[in-house]
């Protein structure tokens, strides 16, 4: 790929990331009609799921075959968000990553990095480089690699690049070791940010010449690239971690769940991505895998720039007392999804006491009334993408509006591209659907990517309020003090509504044949695979 890329390309990594979890919102659970979730809900637990029996050591050989949500169609970490429905995990077995979730402990531990320790106030943090890492080129993996492979993801626009540059003053190659990072505010999270792309550092040779070649000092390497169709990597034998028991790994597109899964069943596969409720269900039940939860997964974007229906609080509150998330739910998936208007419900660790508004149509008729009063004519476009599902949402959406006054037109795109230019490039729609995929882990990353005025979110949403509550959730002291935030942030929702919640709450599920082992699962379904194995 070219060193210069396209807006249009960036947008759709992530965009892509909000079709992932659209995909596969119908998920297990059901709601009360009052809009928020019911107590009785739950999704299960986030982690590795069913027993399996490891062998007394593990098997050498073999290429394991993965079916993704999204298939790759660059290498590049400023270009693939790294997320892992959308590259994250090709990414990882490349590059590798500086820091990792661990699900065990539930905390960031070192991976690539030998340590990362905070000064007492967070504002400073030191990471050590483990010694004797080389790139895939046989270059050394030092600070100066780390600090210029940084410095190039932030220039170039990387997912959570905006967040970084909020809350990083500076990063220093204290020695060949030793990165120094130094904090504008507190944030004791700040190693959650080196687990994406951030952490995967690519080798200063990867940027020789006119094109961008992968090379990092992850366990694989490529042999292969079909963009957006399959990848295939090969082990390295001189893994700093010790030499991966595969031989390599092939990523292919499958398109549909179903067939995954049915591919999966007949070894076909070996591991598969699943995102909606009825193959996700089935696929728990019959096979192990790893289980991730997260908050926020089928949402109501809503246009707020000026000149729009939505730059009018009471448009955007009517639209909010309108819409019934259960009726989306029952009328879009049989009722599968976990409707809500919470953005974080009752299964999440930052539920708190303010919960998002009950539907109420009286209320909503009444804010649009006082708004036509003056002008407005009640018409607004509802744009999303021309499949059958997302045909039943916008329908539910449009004859609930329609019921309280408004006067809405469905206006369908062909593709996911087609969506990404009109609703993040061009800002062209009233109304849309969207994601914001927040995990419990690190809640403030999403929160800031999506409501933060520093970026250029696609709600259009500037609010000083909200970049001040923002900034509570990142320096928090401790997890009351996010949980209080974040209720904040849920009671600026309720009152200025910029988007709407109607499933506070998915799954997604990586489901693994019975002979896979070694899966080590990081942050937002990245999988690290070079422990991973195959028993004939």
């Amino acid at each position: 790929m070219k060193r210069t890329h396209s807006r249009l390309g960036r947008a759709l990594a992530g965009i892509m990331v909000s079709s992932a979890v659209l995909a596969g919102c119908a998920n297990a659970g059901s709601s009360d009609s009052s809009g928020g979730a019911s107590s009785d809900q739950t999704l299960g637990t986030r982690g590795i799921q069913g027993s399996q029996v490891a062998p007394s050591s593990p098997a050498k050989g073999g290429v394991l075959s993965f079916a993704g949500y999204a298939p790759v169609a660059s290498l590049d970490p400023t270009v693939t968000h790294p997320a892992g429905s959308t590259g994250g995990t090709e990414l990882a077995a490349v590059y590798d990553v500086l820091i990792k979730y661990d699900n065990d402990s539930h905390s960031f531990e070192p991976q690539l990095a030998k340590s990362i320790q905070a000064s007492p106030d967070y504002l400073t943090w030191t990471l050590e480089l483990r010694e004797g890492v080389r790139f895939s080129d046989g270059t050394a993996f030092d600070a100066d690699a780390v600090v210029s492979s940084i410095d190039r993801y932030n220039e170039r626009g990387g997912a959570y690049s905006a967040l970084f540059k909020e809350m990083v003053q500076s990063t220093v190659a204290k020695d060949s070791t030793t990165v120094e990072f130094t904090l504008s505010q507190p944030w004791q999270n700040f190693p959650a940010i080196l687990s994406y792309g951030h952490g995967m550092i690519v080798a200063p040779s990867a940027l020789q010449g006119e094109d961008f070649t992968p090379i990092g000092a992850g366990a694989f390497t490529v042999e292969s690239l079909q963009p957006a169709q399959e990848l295939r990597l090969k082990a390295r034998s001189d893994y700093w971690g010790g030499e991966p028991h595969l031989d390599g790994l092939r990523f292919v597109a499958i398109a549909g769940e179903q067939p995954k899964l049915d591919a999966l069943r007949t070894g076909g596969l070996d591991m598969i991505y699943l995102r909606e409720a009825d193959t996700t269900s089935t696929a728990k039940g019959e096979f192990p895998g790893f289980l991730d939860i997260t908050n926020m997964s089928i949402l109501g974007n809503i246009n707020n720039a000026p000149g729009r229906p939505g730059s009018d609080v009471r448009v955007r509150q009517a639209m909010a007392y309108a819409i019934d998330p259960e009726v989306v739910n029952q009328r879009a998936w049989d009722g599968a999804g976990m409707a809500g208007s919470d953005m974080f419900g009752p299964q999440s660790v930052w539920h708190g006491d303010a919960t998002g508004v009950k539907p109420d149509s009286t209320k909503a008729q009444d804010l649009l009334d006082q708004t036509k009063a003056e002008g407005f004519d009640g018409k607004i476009t509802y744009l999303t993408v021309n499949t059958p599902d997302q045909q039943k949402v916008a329908l539910a959406v449009q004859a609930q509006l329609n019921a309280v006054g408004f006067d809405t037109t469905i206006e369908y795109v062909s593709t996911a591209t087609d969506m990404v230019v009109r609703t993040i490039v061009d800002r062209d729609y009233d109304m849309t659907w969207g994601a914001y995929d927040v995990s419990d882990i690190d809640p403030e990353i999403r929160l800031f990517n999506t409501l933060s005025s520093t970026r250029n979110n696609t709600i259009s949403l500037k609010s000083p309020e909200m970049d001040a509550l923002l900034s509570e959730v990142l320096s928090a002291p401790d997890a009351d003090a996010k949980r209080a935030a974040i209720n904040q942030i849920q009671e600026f929702v309720n009152r200025e509504q910029p988007f709407l919640t109607w499933a506070s709450a998915g799954q997604v599920f990586i489901a693994w044949s019975e002979n896979v082992h070694g899966v080590t699962p990081s942050i937002e379904q990245i999988l690290l695979l070079d422990k991973a194995y195959i028993v004939d």
